[in-house]
């Protein structure tokens, strides 16, 4: 007898995603390390996961998720620069970006390096109080080549949607494997070694020089503001809406390079196992595959840790990454004092600025 599968009336308007969009996390919806990070002079990640902060000598920074979002469009979030110490006389090698790596398995489909390769569109929403000549860049990783689109915000503290298409070069295909293919560059900041050249609107071998030509400096003054949300980089000449995805899928994706599994005071991590008295062994298995073997990332401290065992306690100040994999670590530490081998107990967080989490970012 032949089954008829009924579809649900409210799911008829809903579509699967596609995954068009090449940025994840481009709505600004994940932030596994913070909500808000404040003193930034360097390079690193700090808030939103997959958008990394490029810094050399543009002031100090806030950087924060922040729930201002351009009216009606669906966002709830959007990441904030907000600059705290200012530096108005910038040095040559000055810079500022905010950028989002992305693998070359994953890019395979634009072609790029043949005569078919595929042409790509930029679009986001954003705001600032410094209104001027920004610059969106594509950074070619693999075969060193670039190319760098202007777009101005006209009206101050106002969003405003920009769309940017860089058509599709065809030297130099992209690696297929796991490693940094291809980088989104969001100018602040450029010292002349960026922007004394002519700006490079078109794939070609990477000149500093042409990188960040018009660039405002964000980093004049302590007033000054920035955010975005609505990242979505895709294939073709056009702009579609913003791809949504369910928070599950997107946390998924952002777990691919970073993983916290645990933070704040009296979280458990997992088991440990006591190999001699002074000594634990503890194994976290990973909720996906990452991107590559991951690295600890820990914070230390005197007792910001601490393993429950029979007959007591062992507080730890910190762990060594043993042996890792795309699905699992394996750490010890050397400061316990007093279990018994071949014994287990349970390992949770003991202070509020505690956090271990694996690390695979490009």
């Amino acid at each position: 007898m032949a089954i008829t599968r009924l579809k649900n009336p409210a799911l008829a308007n809903v579509r699967e995603p596609n995954f068009r969009n090449i940025i994840i996390n481009g709505d600004q919806s994940i932030a596994q390390r913070s909500t808000s990070v404040s003193s930034i002079t360097g390079t690193g990640f700090y808030t939103l996961d997959r958008f990394k902060t490029s810094m050399g000598t543009a002031g100090t920074w806030t950087q924060s998720q922040s729930t201002d979002v351009p009216t009606g469009q669906g966002f709830a979030n959007s990441l904030k620069m907000d600059c705290t110490t200012a530096n108005g006389s910038l040095s040559s090698g000055s810079s500022l970006a905010i950028q989002q790596g992305i693998e070359g398995q994953n890019l395979q489909y634009l072609k790029k390096g043949t005569s078919s390769a595929e042409s790509l569109t930029l679009s986001f929403w954003v705001k600032s109080n410094k209104t001027g000549t920004y610059i969106a860049e594509l950074f070619d990783g693999d075969n060193t080549r670039q190319a760098s689109q202007s777009y101005t915000i006209s009206s101050a503290n106002t969003w405003e949607k920009k769309t940017l298409t860089y058509a599709g070069d065809t030297t130099g295909a992209f690696g297929n494997d796991n490693g940094n293919s291809l980088s989104l560059n969001f100018w602040l900041v450029a010292g002349t070694n960026f922007t004394s050249g002519t700006l490079q609107t078109s794939f070609t071998s990477n000149t500093n020089a042409n990188r960040a030509v018009g660039q405002v400096n964000l980093a004049d003054s302590t007033s000054n503001e920035w955010y975005i949300t609505g990242v979505q980089l895709e294939a073709g000449t056009s702009a579609s809406d913003f791809e949504f995805l369910p928070v599950d899928v997107n946390l998924q994706r952002c777990q691919r390079y970073y993983y916290l599994v645990a933070s704040g005071s009296g979280v458990n991590i997992n088991f440990v196992s006591y190999n001699t008295a002074s000594n634990t062994t503890s194994r976290v298995f990973l909720p996906t595959t990452m991107r590559a073997n991951p690295t600890l990332d820990i914070t230390t401290g005197t007792n910001y840790y601490i393993a429950y065992r029979g007959g007591g306690t062992d507080e730890i100040n910190a762990f060594t990454l043993d042996t890792s994999r795309p699905n699992y670590m394996y750490f010890y530490d050397s400061s316990t004092s007093s279990g018994t081998i071949g014994y287990s107990g349970q390992l949770n967080t003991n202070n509020s600025s505690s956090y271990l989490a694996a690390d695979s970012e490009l």
